[in-house]
């Protein structure tokens, strides 16, 4: 069977999900069902269709299982905001859609990715201001004590979103240039490998942009997310745990130092270590989460089945009993109506989507394409660890949003994006040599 039609087979039962989510919710609600539910599955298979469709001729070796996995994402993001608030589902779907025209206009305009290289100065200095937007006066917007998003009139944007494919495209360029001499030229000190002092710049870049994110602009997530798929990028470039180790040390190094001389840092790492100590105030979301996940169980409430408002009170987003419970805290809900095997089934799918852009990054032909694939999907996966985590108290709880399934449309539209990136990629690695046989 084909590439393509296997895509199109992982499509199917994703549109039936889809239907069964919605169909569960509006019986809740309505205690009797119509057709309201197959409309919203016909119309995102349609979209969907559109798009494997698209994929079918311009990338028809592309990796097939990654786009249903993503459309998976989707669909219960869709289905969880439509048991939050019918509005906020509308308007996933609509960036949704957004973000495939995207999808679909990154695949036709950046055909050669590589070009990229060529203009890798260019994009880190674009993503450095993209990183910084947020703290702009004027546009610049705060939201639980962090810097995260501008606005420009009726409009919201977090920036970070797309800062993240600027920096990481920076980096794989930048790698695939000086690997080389990288490893040539480390010395031993003590058992560690380290690498040639001329060439440690970027590594203390990128830490510093780290530590001016954890403090300039309060995004530990941020933060934690760039300078992991750096080491993960270094890790690929030079094959060079002990590199690794370093950067671990001067990150934990950083984050120690402004945890204890700057006030939210710290502010931050006392909630997670202690929600109680301010149950009523700081803590109340965290506490909030682990109550409604424990709630859960293993099996959970159902869908539309959790009580999400207190009784009497209106039934707004502003008013629910897990605050944020649309993007901060949706994976909260997931567990509290899915039961501890859903929230392990989406942590599932995202290290699926993780394993299958590895994978691309292993079949890549040229340093690049190997180093993009893995830095792509390397903040792909941390991006979803550092939410999940924080929501499940293993680490602080960040500010970044679950990839595909929170509510948010400058997600939406940079994730797909990325995963476009990836199937560039994989439609070039797993192509035909010529004379080789199909």
């Amino acid at each position: 069977m084909s590439a393509r039609n296997r895509e199109l087979l992982g499509l199917i039962p994703v549109a039936g999900l889809l239907i069964a989510g919605f169909a569960a919710v509006f019986s809740v609600r309505s205690a009797q069902l119509d057709n309201t539910s197959l409309i919203f599955g016909a119309y995102f298979f349609a979209i969907c269709l559109a798009a494997h469709i698209f994929l079918r001729f311009r990338l028809p070796n592309a990796d097939p299982y990654l786009f249903p996995l993503v459309a998976l994402l989707a669909a219960i993001g869709l289905v969880m905001l439509y048991r939050i608030n019918s509005d906020l589902a509308r308007d996933q779907a609509n960036w949704f859609v957004v973000g495939l025209i995207l999808f679909m206009l990154t695949i036709t305009f950046l055909k050669d990715y590589h070009v990229l290289e060529r203009y890798r100065y260019l994009i880190v200095v674009a993503g450095l201001v993209l990183l910084l937007l947020p703290r702009m006066p004027v546009i610049g917007s705060q939201v639980n004590g962090a810097y995260l998003g501008i606005k420009l009139g009726p409009l919201a944007f977090q920036p970070a979103e797309f800062g993240k494919l600027a920096i990481v495209v920076f980096l794989a360029s930048y790698l695939r240039e000086h690997r080389e001499v990288l490893v040539v030229g480390a010395k031993r000190f003590a058992g560690i490998t380290f690498p040639p002092l001329k060439h440690l710049g970027p590594m203390l870049v990128v830490w510093g942009a780290a530590m001016v994110m954890l403090v300039f602009i309060r995004d530990l997530g941020s933060s934690l997310m760039f300078f992991g798929a750096f080491l993960a990028l270094i890790y690929t470039a030079t094959n060079r745990i002990s590199f690794v180790i370093i950067g671990l040390a001067m990150f934990l190094v950083g984050a120690w130092f402004f945890a204890t001389t700057v006030g939210h840092v710290g502010d931050r790492i006392d909630t997670w270590l202690d929600p109680y100590a301010d149950a009523n105030g700081t803590g109340y979301q965290v506490l909030q989460s682990m109550f409604a996940q424990a709630d859960g169980g293993l099996f959970g409430k159902g869908i539309g089945e959790s009580l999400l408002w207190a009784p009497g009170a209106k039934e707004t987003v502003e008013n629910t009993l897990i605050p944020q419970v649309q993007t901060d805290f949706i994976y909260a809900l997931i567990v509290n109506e899915l039961g501890l095997f859903g929230g392990c089934g989406v942590i599932t799918i995202y290290a699926l989507i993780a394993a299958r852009g590895f994978k691309i990054a292993s079949l890549a032909r040229d340093g690049f394409s190997k180093l993009l694939a893995a830095g792509l999907t390397a903040v792909f996966a941390l991006q979803a660890f550092v939410i999940i985590g924080g929501v499940i108290r293993v680490i602080p709880l960040t500010g970044v949003t679950l990839p595909l399934i929170s509510y948010g449309g400058s997600s939406v539209l940079a994730n797909m994006v990325l995963v476009a990136l990836l199937l560039l990629i994989s439609d070039r690695a797993r192509r035909p040599e010529p004379g080789e046989p199909l």
